[in-house]
């Protein structure tokens, strides 16, 4: 089968295609063949050695993937060949088949193609987690999301408005807040034209309920003096470049708070709660209500233009490799 393989730590031109024997499941395992995988912001750091998760080498990036059961091992009664399934993988997607354990996959809904399942479970889990286990969003309240129109905060839009909560697109272009209301937020500001802190407080007097913050760096310090008393700041990614310096003064001063957000901790701490999550968001997918919007797709042998287009924040929603 065919692979994308980091061989060395560097950036994406350094990734190369190998031909590697195809994989069988174990026990307990599933072989899928991959129609296509989805890229994450963090693998342009993983394929780097800049991510907390490490992988050794060699290793193909791409944390889930969607395809076809190609083969199941012993004991899987749960799966057929030929069903559509969708997996989560940590890493190693980008090659033609994988193999994953059976409760690992979760099946694709009608109303999603493969490019759209492949994304499903990094995005829309991490705001699942987000908004719910750790934002505590509650309907009618005030939400704001940085980088709104990326593949993590287009998520965190769509989920945010099916729980009920005002939600408010910040992005840097009109092109990228308009796909934003187009996936339910009410409200947006363009941060690369307008003055953040003086649009959110217009938007919020009283100061925000939360806060989604897949970007980091600049926008970090307005955002947290946009917090109103009791609300919470999701720290969930830095795609500005940027680890902000977080004055802790704030946090007193707006009586609020600033929570961590790790899915991928929280899918091996808490499993049953991450099952409940995506039966929740299977559910709103097959219903219609989660559009899960693709920016491109596009083959193994470009991975480092795809990589590098969510390295330049220049994409909209997901980013896949069809192997």
């Amino acid at each position: 089968m065919k692979a994308l393989l980091c061989e060395a730590l560097g950036p994406a031109e350094n990734l190369v295609i190998r031909d590697l024997p195809e994989p069988e499941p174990g026990p307990g395992e599933i072989a899928i063949r991959v129609r296509a995988a989805a890229l994450n912001f963090f693998d342009t750091l993983v394929i780097q050695g800049r991510y907390q998760v490490k992988p050794p080498l060699p290793f193909s990036p791409s944390a889930e993937c969607a395809g076809l059961v190609s083969a199941v091992g012993d004991g899987v009664t749960e799966w057929r060949v030929g069903e559509r399934v969708a997996a989560w993988l940590g890493h190693g997607a980008a090659r033609e088949t994988v193999v994953v354990p059976a409760d690992a996959a979760i099946r694709i809904p009608d109303s999603l193609d493969d490019h759209q399942a492949a994304g499903l479970f990094v995005t829309y889990g991490t705001a699942m987690h987000g908004l719910i286990q750790r934002g505590e969003v509650r309907p009618g309240e005030t939400l704001a999301i940085l980088g709104a129109a990326g593949g993590a905060g287009l998520a965190a839009v769509e989920i945010g408005a099916l729980l009920g909560a005002r939600v408010v697109a910040c992005a840097s272009s009109p092109e990228k807040l308009a796909l934003a209301r187009e996936h339910g937020a009410q409200e947006a500001i363009d941060y690369a034209a307008d003055d953040l802190r003086a649009e959110l407080r217009r938007l919020a007097p009283a100061g925000l309920d939360a806060l989604y913050d897949t970007v980091g760096g600049a926008l970090a310090e307005p955002a947290l003096r946009s917090m109103g008393w009791g609300g919470r700041y999701l720290v969930v990614g830095f795609a500005g470049g940027e680890i902000p310096k977080i004055p802790l003064n704030l946090l007193l001063l707006k009586g609020c708070d600033l929570r961590g957000v790790f899915w991928g901790d929280f899918v091996r701490r808490d499993p049953a709660r991450h099952r409940a999550n995506m039966e929740r968001l299977l559910a709103w997918a097959a219903a219609g209500q989660i559009r899960a919007h693709v920016h491109g797709a596009y083959p193994l042998e470009q991975a480092a233009e795809a990589l590098a287009l969510i390295a330049g924040r220049k994409v909209q929603g997901k980013v896949v490799l069809v192997p």
